[in-house]
């Protein structure tokens, strides 16, 4: 169960709740859970108890009771505690099978995984002045909200500058915006469109554009151009140019990625003589061994980025999809050192090089998605 999965599950045990009378609240639009903090309780943790209280006339524990025993019978669920006022701690049945899920979403989705609808119900118009960060800003911050469904106009002050169309950037009017508009206003880059092109290029000046938050400085020095590990740009970019060059090296070598659970079990030998297939079907319950512990915070960034994209729109924040492909791409490298995707000399390929490449190929989707987002190339080959 992926943490998509669970907001609709607990938003479906509101409705049941509602449908059967024990709960008189409005159903709301979306429920919201979050990865429970170091020191919580279970894997997630939700509060609508305390949102649904004041207008069903009960008290967030009550609330929270008649939810918890809804929730608790879904199935990937283990186990549902209520902590604090009336906060609701989810602990996920068979970890293994929820990871599966979220790297076949992965899979299935491509760039567009982390995409949805939640906000399809909204209308935005941006009105920004005629600086080169505001309108980056503005247009990511349009990508990132289309992505989520919702519907957005972006207007300028004044005619946009000509180079303003190499960095991605397009306004849909200009001048004295008809009807009040949210102004987007974040410090100032200090630097023209076109004299960030001549220095940086479009993805690096897009990256030193975007990936301060709006009320700090944008550091668009030449170091947005060193190629090598303390350029977080290129950090990511290499991330997601490694993982593709794993895919191909697979090729070469026969294999192909195959998801599988990573429950740390490790693997029966197969007895001797025994069939491949049967040597296959031994091997698979076992992707991962107690070694490949740097799979998990890996796993645990993929299945959150739908969450960081769905923040980044609602917070008009494209900071925060920045800071996460860094993110992806630190763990991404900590997981290919410690349990390398690929067999070294004369080792075979396994069960768990399938699912180690599984894991890093959908890391590198992941990559490509959110540069996407930011309006950054992600290059198969560095």
């Amino acid at each position: 169960m992926t943490p998509a999965d669970l907001s609709r599950t607990v938003l479906h045990a509101v409705r049941r709740a509602v449908d059967e009378d024990a709960l008189r609240a409005p159903v709301p639009a979306r429920v919201r859970v979050e990865r429970t903090r170091p020191g919580g309780s279970g894997d997630y943790a939700c509060a609508v108890a305390l949102q649904l209280a004041g207008p069903a006339a009960l008290p967030a524990l009550e609330v929270a009771r008649i939810l918890r025993e809804r929730v608790a019978a879904e199935p990937g669920v283990g186990r549902v505690e209520i902590t604090g006022p009336g906060f609701l701690s989810f602990t996920l049945d068979a970890p293994a099978e929820s990871d599966r899920a979220v790297l076949a979403a992965v899979r299935e989705q491509g760039l567009a995984y982390g995409h949805g609808d939640a906000l399809r119900d909204e209308i935005h118009q941006f009105h920004h002045a005629r600086e080169v960060r505001a309108a980056v800003t503005a247009q990511t911050v349009r990508r990132l909200l289309t992505a989520q469904g919702a519907r957005v106009r972006t207007t300028c002050a004044e005619p946009p500058d000509p180079d303003w169309a190499r960095l991605g950037v397009t306004v849909d009017a200009h001048g004295t915006p008809p009807v009040p508009l949210t102004g987007i206003r974040p410090v100032p880059a200090g630097a023209t469109a076109g004299e960030l092109l001549e220095r940086l290029g479009p993805d690096a000046a897009r990256w030193g554009l975007l990936r301060a938050a709006g009320h700090d400085r944008a550091a668009l020095g030449p170091e947005l151009l060193v190629q090598g590990e303390a350029n977080p740009l290129f950090r990511v970019r290499y991330a997601h140019a490694r993982a593709r060059a794993l895919t191909r090296g697979a090729a070469a070598l026969g294999f192909t990625a195959e998801p599988a659970p990573y429950d740390e079990s490790p693997t029966e030998p197969a007895a001797h003589g025994a069939s491949p297939a049967a040597q296959a079907a031994n091997a698979e319950p076992a992707a991962t061994t107690a070694h490949d512990a740097a799979a998990r915070p890996l796993l645990d960034l993929i299945a959150d980025h739908p969450g960081v994209l769905l923040a980044g729109a609602r917070h008009r924040a494209p900071d925060r999809v920045a800071r996460q492909l860094e993110a992806v791409a630190h763990a991404f490298f900590d997981f290919h050192d410690s349990c390398p995707p690929l067999p070294a000399g004369d080792e075979k390929p396994s069960a768990a090089h399938r699912a180690r490449l599984a894991l890093a190929e959908a890391a590198g989707t992941v990559l490509a998605g959110g540069l996407s987002l930011l309006g950054i190339r992600a290059p198969e080959h560095l």
